[in-house]
């Protein structure tokens, strides 16, 4: 039940998604600017909704994503494995996008504070995702398999636990801190 090769493996998929979404064309990159014009209108309602509601709704959002994870993740391992490399994906998209319109200092200023316990995170409850995942689906075909599940389940959802709880200050950062440095 070692996680070291699960972590690498998530840490390879949203690699693989970082690097696809900075080298996508400059083409989808500029569509995704009027995207971004629409999410900075929506910021800016947002702004005027009580932050402890946006921090709930942020932290239940992030939440909820790795639960349907975790939850799904026995069918081929599917979800994690769209999830890592999708968020990879969009996160350089818009990265490039944002240096592009911006500078590469306000890219950083908008990521680093809630990024440093989101992307942790992410990576720790995907690998569990996919730990899990492969687990059940290893005791589908190997009947020696099935006993050791309740184990592997409850070794697994200490560090869901874990990634769960470093959401919660990640959504705090995000909704009080993050707006200072961008301001």
């Amino acid at each position: 039940m070692s996680y070291k090769r699960w972590l690498f493996i998530t840490i390879f998929l949203f690699g693989v998604g970082l690097v696809l979404g900075l080298t996508t064309s400059a083409g989808i990159a500029g569509l995704l600017s009027e995207d971004i014009a629409a999410l900075e209108e929506l910021a800016d309602s947002l702004a005027l909704l009580p932050k402890s509601y946006i921090l709930v709704v942020i932290f239940l959002k992030n939440v909820s994503v790795l639960l349907i994870s975790f939850a799904l993740s026995p069918v081929f391992c599917l979800v994690p494995v769209m999830a890592l490399t999708i968020n990879g994906w969009l996160l350089g998209l818009v990265s490039t996008t944002v240096i592009q319109e911006e500078s590469l200092g306000y890219l950083l200023a908008a990521l680093l504070p809630h990024g440093i316990f989101e992307l942790p995170a992410l990576i720790m409850g995907e690998a569990v995702a996919l730990s899990f995942g492969t687990a059940v689906i290893l005791a589908m075909f190997k009947k020696e398999r099935r006993s050791l599940l309740p184990a592997h389940l409850r070794h697994n959802l200490r560090y869901l636990v874990i990634a769960l709880a470093l959401f919660l200050p990640a959504a705090i950062i995000e909704t009080y801190v993050t707006p200072l440095f961008l301001s």
